[in-house]
């Protein structure tokens, strides 16, 4: 773990290690790294952000494999749809890097997805702004936000979860706790739940594939 106080010490964190292969980056840095790269694969380039970095031939190249760890997940998730996934519409909480590889996957797969904050920008929506009318229309919501992480664990997005429902799917991108308040919430509303262990598995598979392959 190389915990750094800003992106402008990642330099220095690189020049202390030369025999690193890479890295994976998490919040807050999967956007705020993109200026610091020689290359940025293309579904890095169309996510805008990035939380794998592979040194080679002196160069630094970034990766997005969030995007191939919550597909996957996701896709398991909704197994039981029993709507197709191109009529599913999703709330994304949150709308740091996480949450634009969470988008990038939903409009892939055809969902339309929202994106909440705790301010009003354009193409955003508000917590205030989510009712009853907008939870039944949102059978996905996913949570990129570290609300709940431990040890805040009593902490949670703020949304009306008396509106969730057996046809609403929560997935939490947050895995410690293994049931965050968040998700406790939906299976409360006996909504179908995940966390993001399952993603963080995959991304690091797929980012050590990465880092060990030539090229």
């Amino acid at each position: 773990l190389f915990p750094i106080p800003t992106i402008e010490d990642l330099p220095k964190l690189i020049a202390a290690h030369p025999n690193l292969l890479g890295l994976n980056i998490t919040i807050p840095y999967k956007q705020a790294a993109l200026p610091y790269l020689d290359i940025i694969s293309e579904e890095a380039q169309k996510v805008g952000a990035v939380n794998t970095i592979k040194f080679h031939n002196g160069k630094l190249k970034g990766y997005n494999t969030d995007v191939y760890g919550f597909e996957i997940s996701l896709r398991k998730l909704l197994a039981t749809a029993k709507t197709p996934l191109h009529q599913l519409n999703a709330l994304v909480l949150g709308t740091g890097g996480a949450a634009k590889a969470v988008t990038y996957v939903l409009v892939k797969l055809q969902i339309k997805a929202q994106l909440v904050s705790r301010s009003k920008k354009k193409g955003q929506i508000t917590y205030q702004d989510i009712d009853a009318v907008c939870m039944q229309k949102h059978q996905i919501i996913v949570n990129t936000t570290p609300l709940g992480m431990s040890p805040n664990i009593d902490n949670a997005p703020d949304l009306p979860y008396k509106h969730l429902s057996d046809q609403h799917f929560l997935y939490d991108l947050v895995y410690n706790p293994e049931v965050t308040k968040f998700l406790q919430m939906g299976l409360n509303n006996n909504s179908k739940i995940m966390n993001g262990l399952e993603m963080l598995y995959l991304q690091a598979e797929k980012s050590w594939s990465i880092w060990t392959k030539e090229g």
